[in-house]
C-alpha cells in the first residue's frame, strides 16, 4: 500500500480470511496438444457448489478462429454439472491462446474464464515433428 507520509511511503498488509470455493473446474487450463492431421480436444468438467449453485447462461471464445465448443449440462443428485468440450480446428502447425468466457447467472461469479493453450504439431511421412 503506498501512503503520502514521506517516512513510510509504503506499507504491506496481511490479509487473511476464508474464502468459499464457487464452482470446481477441473482442469483448470486447456492444452490442446498434438499432430496437426489427429483430432485434438480436451474435455473440461465444471461443477458449481451446491451453496452457490448457477446456471451457464452463455459460452464463447474471445478469439474463436481455432476452436470449437461444445457445452453439455447433466443434473445428479440434485446438482448441475457441465461438461466443456474444447476441440483445435488448426490443420497446420502453430501455437495459440484462446480464453474461454462462461456466462453464469450467478451474482458471486457471474463469469468464469478458462484459459486454452494450442501446440499443434507438423506432421511429415507420419511422424510428429
Amino acid at each position: 500500500m503506498k501512503t503520502d507520509d514521506p517516512q513510510q511511503p509504503s506499507r504491506t498488509l496481511t490479509i487473511t480470511g476464508m474464502v468459499e470455493n464457487v464452482v470446481t473446474i477441473n482442469p483448470k487450463i486447456v492444452r490442446l496438444v498434438g499432430a496437426a492431421d489427429t483430432e485434438i480436444s480436451a474435455q473440461v468438467s465444471i461443477v458449481p457448489e451446491k451453496k452457490y449453485a448457477f446456471k451457464i447462461t452463455g459460452l464463447r471464445a474471445k478469439d474463436g478462429r481455432h476452436v470449437t465448443l461444445d457445452l453439455k449440462e447433466t443434473i445428479e443428485a440434485d446438482i448441475t454439472k457441465y461438461v466443456l468440450t474444447v476441440t483445435n480446428k488448426k490443420q497446420q502447425k502453430a501455437r495459440y491462446y484462446d480464453l474461454i468466457y462462461l456466462k453464469t447467472d450467478s451474482p458471486v461469479r457471474p463469469e468464469l474464464v478458462i484459459n486454452v493453450y494450442g501446440n499443434i504439431l507438423e506432421t511429415v511421412r507420419g511422424k510428429v515433428n
